[in-house]
Order: structure tokens, then C-alpha cells, then sequence
């Protein structure tokens, strides 16, 4: 049976000397695993359209094992995101981690098109760091995540400065921040911006402008609530990380004679 779906490629994995296992992100299936025979050969059709990140629509042959890629139409190369060793680490872990936190052969039509969108403004120079922890803050839900963002999770109160808890699973204010000694008192810039990733629509997003110290409090706090709470391990997030330090050290000012 011949079915036509519009994906996202997440994943490919070498099968013999020529063909490909790629895993895809689609609309209308989810995530599926099929099999591109001759893929790794550089003049075969289906090598460009089996490149990592690449969204297009595929003519699948499914059956009762793996599917068979037999075409596809390409929508967007996203060659701008491989073009950029940093940018290529950011894509490989926000589909890392949707690859994680989904089941295979269901069904996130949203999801979808966040992620189609995500990686479209990678690919057009959005700051990429900015972009990931919106995917990482939006994708909580998913997988089951729920922190209090909206007001102090013990109090209430919508009014006065915040800092982050992650034990008490959200916002404390400063009228409540002998509940938890181990809370992040994260500036009032990164508390407003945990709050916008989470609860915003990345269709309306402009240009976000973000202060190196300001992004460095949104990496730690993230990614320890992610620590404390997913249960995930995502070897793409400790090559990222590196890669950071590299550039950190490549960025560093040189200290004046």
C-alpha cells in the first residue's frame, strides 16, 4: 500500500553498503522507521531527501515490517542548519529530543509544525540557543512535565520578584522562599522569559534579543529541571555542550597588554 506523507527526517542509520534505515517525523503518522534502498549512493534520487533535517513529502510502500521509501519531494534542504557545525548541534538535539519523548506511530499534528517552524528559523539564523530552550520549554508538556509558571506554586501570588524551585516544581515568590533553600534566584529577566517560552506561541516569535548572562541562567535552569524530572539521556545534549565550550573559549576577549 502506497501512502504519501509530509515529514521531517530525524534520524538515518547506514543499512549495508547502499541503503539507509531514516527515521521521520510526519504529520499524518508520527514518527516512522523506513528502509531507502541505494540512499547512500551519491547520484541515487533519494540521497537529498534523506539528508538529516530535510522536510519534504515521501511516497512510502508500508507493509507489515518496515516500510519502503520509494520517492520524495523536497520542501526545505535546511542546508543552512548542516552548513554550521554549532547550529547542526542545536538541530540534532531538539530532534533528539522529540525522538525521545514520542512513541512511534502516533500522531502530533502540532508537533509537527512546531518543530517544522523551529527548525525553519534555525535555518534562517535565528539565535539558535534561544530556539532550543523554547523547544525544550514547550516539549515539558509533552512528556508529562507540568511546572507552576503562571504564579508562586505555593502561594499563589502573581505579584512580586520570583525565583525557580525545582523541588517545589515551579515559581516561588519572595514571600515563600523559605520553602525551598536549594531554589535558583535566577534574575527576574530569565524568570519572564521561563514564562514566555513555556506558555507562547512560536508563531508569533520576532527577534529575541538575549544577554549572554541571561542565557547562561536559562541553560542551567532547564536543563537541571530536565535532570531532576525526564528521566532522559541524550548524548546529542553532551556533544552541545561541548561544543559551547569551544566556542566560549574562541569568543573569550583577549586581556589587554
Amino acid at each position: 500500500m502506497l501512502q504519501k506523507c509530509e515529514g521531517i527526517v530525524i534520524r538515518t542509520a547506514n543499512y549495508g553498503e547502499t541503503n539507509k534505515i531514516v527515521t521521520m517525523f510526519t504529520k499524518e503518522k508520527g514518527k516512522i522507521a523506513v528502509m531507502a534502498r541505494g540512499a547512500k549512493k551519491p547520484n541515487s534520487r533519494l540521497s537529498s531527501i534523506t539528508q538529516p533535517f530535510t522536510h519534504g513529502y515521501f511516497l512510502i510502500q508500508s507493509g507489515s515490517g518496515l516500510g519502503t521509501l520509494q520517492q520524495g519531494e523536497m520542501v526545505s534542504s535546511m542546508r543552512h542548519i548542516r552548513e554550521d557545525l554549532i547550529v547542526t548541534s542545536y538541530a540534532a538535539y531538539i530532534v533528539e529530543l522529540l525522538d525521545k519523548s514520542t512513541e512511534e506511530k502516533e500522531a502530533y499534528p502540532s508537533l509537527f509544525h512546531f518543530l517544522q517552524q523551529t527548525l525553519h528559523y534555525l535555518n534562517e539564523g535565528y539565535d539558535a540557543e534561544i530556539l532550543t530552550n523554547i523547544f525544550e520549554m514547550k516539549m515539558l508538556h509533552l512528556i508529562g512535565l507540568r511546572p507552576e509558571l503562571s504564579c508562586c506554586v505555593n502561594c499563589g501570588s502573581k505579584e512580586g520578584r520570583f525565583a525557580f524551585s525545582i523541588r517545589e516544581n515551579g515559581l516561588l515568590c519572595h514571600r515563600c522562599f523559605e520553602m525551598d533553600p536549594y531554589m535558583l534566584p535566577l534574575s527576574q529577566s530569565a524568570i519572564k522569559l521561563l514564562r514566555l517560552f513555556y506558555f507562547f506561541d512560536l508563531d508569533r516569535l520576532g527577534n529575541i534579543t538575549v544577554k549572554p548572562e541571561t542565557k547562561k541562567e536559562l541553560r542551567a535552569a532547564i536543563h537541571m529541571y530536565y535532570d531532576e524530572y525526564s528521566g532522559l539521556y541524550l548524548k546529542s545534549r553532551r556533544f552541545l555542550e561541548q561544543m559551547e565550550k569551544i566556542q566560549g573559549i574562541f569568543e573569550k576577549p583577549k586581556e589587554e597588554d
